[in-house]
């Protein structure tokens, strides 16, 4: 677990949150739970996220025990990240958030778009509209 949390905290929304805290951590990890990714699947699902920051909560995230980085093939291939045991117990609670953040959109004026990812199109099924 990451350096820093040896402290109390007052409740379990409290740590999670402290875990969690930033934009793009939660928005990682909720691509990620759709299975492994290379690091051009996720900068393609996340465009909004400019690469510096996503190296770094990648980074946080491999810190935290969150996400492992793994390699497949030969020397030079991309590195592919995905859920560590640890994350997967958040894989409801993800789901979850994705699910109210798709059900308030419109009635706080937001579009949700999926971006085409061919990784996540073949395990997402598409959006109600």
């Amino acid at each position: 677990m990451a350096a820093g949390l040896n402290r109390r905290f007052y409740c379990g929304v409290e740590l999670t949150l402290e875990i969690l805290q930033g934009k793009w951590k939660p928005v990682i990890l909720a691509h990620l739970k759709e299975g492994p990714m290379r690091y051009g699947e996720l900068r393609a699902a996340i465009p909004r996220l400019s690469d510096k920051m996503l190296s770094e909560r990648l980074r946080d995230l491999e810190e935290q025990g969150l996400v492992s980085r793994f390699k497949i093939g030969r020397r030079g291939s991309p590195a592919t990240y995905r859920l560590t045991r640890r994350a997967d117990s958040l894989r409801s609670l993800l789901g979850t958030l994705n699910d109210w953040g798709l059900r308030v959109a419109p009635e706080v004026g937001a579009i949700v778009e999926y971006a085409d990812v061919p990784a996540l199109r073949r395990r997402r099924p598409p959006v109600a509209g």
